[in-house]
């Protein structure tokens, strides 16, 4: 799996060596999904955008985090049926999700630990770890209000 390295070199050059042509466009994409970890839809992508690229759309949007996907730079994160997310951090790692707030956390996970033989004979394409409940903030807000 590729890990995420923005150190010593740029998302334009980290794009062509994932075989995509790296539009303005879609180095501010990319670049948004590394700033803002807060696994952002769709929607949420292009109104933070738009107003620097008024030229953007929705489906380019998409149609770039489709790209994304296919070349294997991002994840896509189906924690809820209704809600598509989209995570640039591709390591291997879980997510939380609040039930109050809506806001998704990363957690890092450690496979070392999981009995994992079973699937051996299996060839897995994708893994997910998925937690919901309410998290710290809202609970402490919660516990403030009572």
């Amino acid at each position: 799996m590729k890990n995420m390295e923005f150190s010593n070199k740029s998302i334009e050059e980290y794009l062509k060596e994932n075989g995509i042509k790296p539009s303005y466009q879609r180095i501010r994409i990319f670049d948004y999904l590394i700033q803002h970890k807060n696994h952002p839809t769709v929607d949420s992508i292009f109104k933070a955008l738009v107003p620097e690229i008024p030229t953007l759309s929705k489906t380019t949007v998409y149609n770039t985090l489709k790209l994304f996907l296919e070349q294997g730079i991002i994840q896509l994160l189906v924690i809820e049926e209704n809600e598509t997310r989209y995570d640039a951090d591709i390591s291997t790692h879980g997510h939380f999700k609040c039930e109050e707030c809506g806001q998704v956390y990363d957690i890092r996970i450690d496979l070392s630990g999981l009995d994992l033989t079973e699937l051996e004979t299996h060839r897995v394409d994708e893994q997910h770890i998925y937690f919901k409940g309410v998290c710290n903030r809202c609970l402490n807000k919660n516990e403030i209000n009572h």
